[in-house]
């Protein structure tokens, strides 16, 4: 009896310890997710064909100096009135006649030469005297004119001119978020040290003893003078030079997106193998269970308590193939676990790529800058690819929609980008970049719909460090389209280039910190997908925009209006109030949050 009775225990152990892996796989394996609707659809192309309003006559004029800071300055606030449907017309100051002044009442300076300005000042301080709004988009050398010191409401300036500024400052609520202090990660002397007169109103200042100001307005006869004293002429800052030009006249008001997203990239996708130092560290585990117990558990948290959802990125496995017939990915367990928690959770998924090659062919020059990378040999074995991806995602997640498309490492060529539109009806959107770097070979665009008819929904910032460029550029866009675009990795965890050293615990609290902020500046902002958010940049490029003045306030005539619109309105004169056409809401100081729910809009002003 005893030798039949042995092992009895140890059996029991073994056959509970193999029945609770077996609980474990099919827990895992059968982890569903409902279908949520989504708060915004991304709809035909003929939708936004009903309505359309007559075409604003331009206001604004840029007046540019034909000469490389003239030219940066001038595409910068060029391409900010563009975004904001403003229309304008440009001229170089060397071929200006003052004539022209009497079809204009706002007048953009994109000139960094004063000895340019002096022939033409006469006529300018003549117009904005008489009611007219001057702004001076970028600093110049004033050296002793008088004059120009006196328009622009400067007192003094000290013998050295030019100010390095290495933070700035809102005051009074000017911008949403802009109560935290901003650093400049790469200063230099960029800004007029200007000391100011009396009667000077300051919104933007630096960050140092001398609070250098670097945003200012005042008012010349029946007239106003507004400076941008910034001196950063790149597409991180267009939001604050949008802050400097709603700043003249009585009101501004420009269509917005509204809407944040939270990317996660090389989600689902393959764990990658082996160990970490700074995870065995802390945690005392491998990466695989890291990502599980930790990293998941945090990031999931985090989007509950504040309320955003995700859009994951699926990479089907990690490969260098280029060519032949693509094997599918067997193990699937991960996949669906995490794929279907994140759907459950009111998330979205959509494809990053089968392997993390570019859509790039044998054409394409990677710079030396990924030496890791292959061109596809042919458009036939790309399209493969995507066809792959496409099979397996929905094999896995058959209720899903795989709308976007977000480029490995944000390269993707023409030829790519053009088979996607043409092939590919399905991906609706490309999720790249916003912020350009001319030194690397990723794809960066505007919030628009391309000639292919594809939404662009690029990324503005990325990662757990956020730097201080990163949080600049974050605060400049809640201003300029009200929208936040964020993607991390999680293996930005693993790579010391992008902070591992930090450890997670401080990674994590970074981020968190910048979502407390976001949702903090704007509460009402609108939590998305990635492809409700290619929803709301469809309704927001479609949307033509007419304003006029009426006794009373504001009466605004909506183009290509769908079901909805979202506006952004800065009155600096009176309390407005809607009264016919959607809602309203205070956002900051002078700042309001429009909600169309009608292409026509009535607004008293109070006046």
């Amino acid at each position: 009896m005893r030798k039949k009775t042995r092992f009895l225990g140890l059996f029991i152990i073994w056959f509970t310890f193999i029945m609770l892996l077996v609980l474990v796989y099919f827990v895992v394996r059968n982890i569903m997710y409902s279908v949520k609707d989504k708060k915004i659809g991304i709809v035909s192309e003929k939708s936004f064909e009903r309505n359309r309003v007559i075409p604003e006559e331009s206001s604004t004029m840029v007046l540019y100096q034909d000469n490389k800071d003239g030219r940066s300055a001038r595409n910068e606030i060029c391409a900010t009135l563009k975004q904001m449907k403003i229309p304008y017309k440009r001229q170089k100051i060397e071929e200006f006649f003052p004539e022209v002044l009497e079809e204009y009442e706002k007048v953009v300076l994109a000139v960094t030469d004063y000895e340019l300005l002096l022939p033409q000042l006469p006529a300018l301080t003549s117009w904005v005297s008489q009611g007219n709004c001057l702004m001076f988009a970028c600093p110049l050398e004033l050296d002793d004119s008088e004059e120009l010191k006196d328009l622009m409401g400067i007192s003094d300036l000290p013998e050295e001119q030019w100010a390095e500024i290495k933070g700035m400052t809102c005051l009074d609520e000017f911008m949403p978020g802009g109560d935290r202090e901003l650093t400049i990660s790469t200063p230099y002397e960029s800004s007029l040290n200007a000391r100011l007169m009396e009667g000077c109103e300051v919104y933007m200042t630096s960050t140092d003893k001398r609070e250098v100001p670097l945003i200012w307005k005042r008012e010349y006869g029946q007239g106003e003078v507004v400076v941008d004293n910034l001196g950063f002429m790149e597409k991180a800052y267009r939001g604050f030079h949008c802050a400097a030009y709603t700043l003249m006249g009585d009101y501004t008001i420009w269509p917005v997106i509204n809407g944040s997203v939270f990317y996660i990239d090389d989600f689902p996708s393959p764990v990658p193998p082996g160990d970490s130092y700074q995870i065995r560290e802390d945690y005392g585990t491998d990466i695989k269970d890291f990502y599980t117990q930790t990293w998941w558990k945090d990031v999931g948290n985090l989007s509950k308590r504040y309320g955003f959802p995700y859009t994951g990125l699926v990479i089907e496995m990690y490969s260098n193939q280029v060519s032949g017939k693509l094997p599918r990915q067997t193990d699937t367990t991960r996949f669906e676990y995490f794929g279907n928690m994140l759907l459950e959770m009111g998330g979205e998924l959509g494809l990053h790529g089968y392997n993390h090659m570019p859509l790039v062919l044998e054409n394409f020059d990677y710079r030396n800058k990924y030496e890791s990378y292959h061109q596809w040999i042919s458009r036939k074995e790309m399209r493969a690819s995507i066809e792959e991806l496409l099979s397996f995602c929905h094999e896995l997640y058959p209720r899903e929609k795989f709308q976007v498309y977000v480029p490995p490492s944000n390269i993707i060529s023409e030829e790519g980008r053009e088979m996607l539109a043409k092939d590919f009806p399905e991906v609706k959107c490309i999720a790249s970049l916003y912020l350009d770097d001319k030194k690397d070979v990723a794809f960066a665009t505007n919030f628009e719909i391309t000639d292919d008819g594809m939404i662009q929904t690029p990324r503005i910032i990325s990662g757990y460090v956020l730097d201080d460029y990163m949080r600049s550029a974050a605060m400049s866009e809640l201003y300029l389209h009200c929208v936040n675009t964020h993607f991390q990795h999680p293996d930005d965890v693993l790579d010391v280039d992008r902070g591992a050293n930090l450890g997670w615990e401080e990674l994590y609290d970074r981020l968190e910190d910048y979502v407390d902020w976001l949702y903090h500046a704007i509460p009402d902002i609108r939590s998305l997908t990635g492809s409700e958010l290619a929803g709301a940049v469809q309704r927001y490029d479609h949307l033509e925009i007419n304003r006029r003045e009426t006794a009373k306030g504001l009466h605004v005539d909506l183009g290509g209006f769908y079901d909805e619109a979202w506006l952004y309105l800065k009155l600096n004169d009176g309390e407005p109030e809607l009264t016919q056409g959607g809602t309203m809401k205070k956002v900051a100081d002078d700042l309001y949050l429009i909600h169309a729910t009608s292409p026509e809009l009535v607004i008293s002003t109070g006046k």
